[in-house]
């Protein structure tokens, strides 16, 4: 358990990440007929980091020119976080010179997960297989939905970022194509991506368990214990590797919401199967700085963002 000086720190650092208003996107597209499956679109920002980033200081970016990141948000895969939480890092990045897609998808029910003595309920983590059919249905959509929605965007500079349990599913995404053989989300070549920065990610579905991160996501993500040696083959970053595409991850040092194991988990994973995954460890940073636009630890993602998209 975290001592109350840690707790205290948690609950700063999330009060500042969540105090921004959310900002309106440009455009709204769905990738399906359930109100969870829509992506909204940012257009980039005349900005002053424009010499940083490559585009002309104080001009909008010309069509076609600006690299595409694509946000998943996270919140343990449950109703009560969507999109909206991480609207102001998404309105972040545009003012760095990026276009975004920011991915919503369907989460856990509303119903209760269980009823501690408390008699508070607590809300299911994520759908199977609705949560990985949402994502997986967004990222084949994209490019189409990009022409139409955000010409401003290259889609051959798109770098996927998630937060969290955003952080899971675009590892996740980025490995369909290394998926066991009879998943239905397997594709049968590498996504078109220039990287992924994982922020704080849950990408070590085992060291996740044994932490009991965000009160037993995990196991309820994979539709309970008797399914998670089923299905962890299909969903578990860890198990999906190498993937071929450069990945980084960044995380607080001070995180006790998923904490730093998880991460190097994910690291070591990749590195007995032979592949190097960029590992960022930030000192006196939490789980929320990261998509904080007040907060350093933000500027420092944006940055690994941009090595991989310019």
């Amino acid at each position: 358990m975290p001592d109350d000086d840690a707790a205290a720190r948690d609950a700063a650092e999330e009060a500042s990440a969540f105090s921004h208003a959310p900002v309106a996107p440009d455009a709204t597209a769905p990738y399906g007929d359930h109100p969870d499956q829509v992506i909204d679109f940012y257009a980039p920002r005349p900005s002053d980091t424009g010499a940083e980033t490559g585009t002309a200081t104080g001009a909008a970016a010309p069509a076609g020119t600006a690299p595409l990141i694509v946000v998943l948000h996270g919140g343990a895969w449950r109703v009560p976080y969507d999109r909206h939480h991480i609207t102001p890092f998404a309105d972040f990045l545009t003012r760095h010179g990026f276009a975004v897609a920011n991915v919503e998808y369907r989460r856990g029910s509303s119903l209760p997960a269980q009823t501690g003595p408390s008699d508070t309920p607590a809300p299911l983590a994520g759908r199977w297989p609705e949560t990985f059919d949402d994502i997986a249905a967004a990222l084949d959509a994209l490019p189409g939905l990009v022409r139409q929605a955000m010409p401003q965007a290259d889609p051959r500079r798109t770098v996927l970022t998630g937060h969290s349990a955003g952080g899971h599913l675009a590892l996740w995404a980025a490995a369909r194509h290394v998926l066991p053989a009879d998943s239905p989300w397997r594709t049968t070549r590498p996504a078109l991506l220039r990287g992924v920065v994982a922020m704080a990610p849950i990408a070590d579905f085992e060291v996740a368990g044994k932490l009991d991160v965000c009160g037993g996501a995990m196991t309820q993500l994979l539709g309970g214990q008797d399914k998670v040696a089923e299905r962890r083959p299909h969903a578990d970053p860890a198990l999906l590797l190498p993937t071929g595409i450069a990945t980084t991850l960044v995380q607080g040092r001070s995180d006790i919401v998923v904490p730093q194991a998880v991460a190097e988990a994910y690291a070591d994973a990749a590195a007995r199967a032979g592949e190097v995954v960029g590992l960022t460890l930030l000192e006196g940073v939490g789980h929320f700085p990261l998509i904080d636009p007040a907060a350093d630890a933000c500027a420092v993602v944006v940055e690994e963002i941009a090595q991989l998209a310019w």
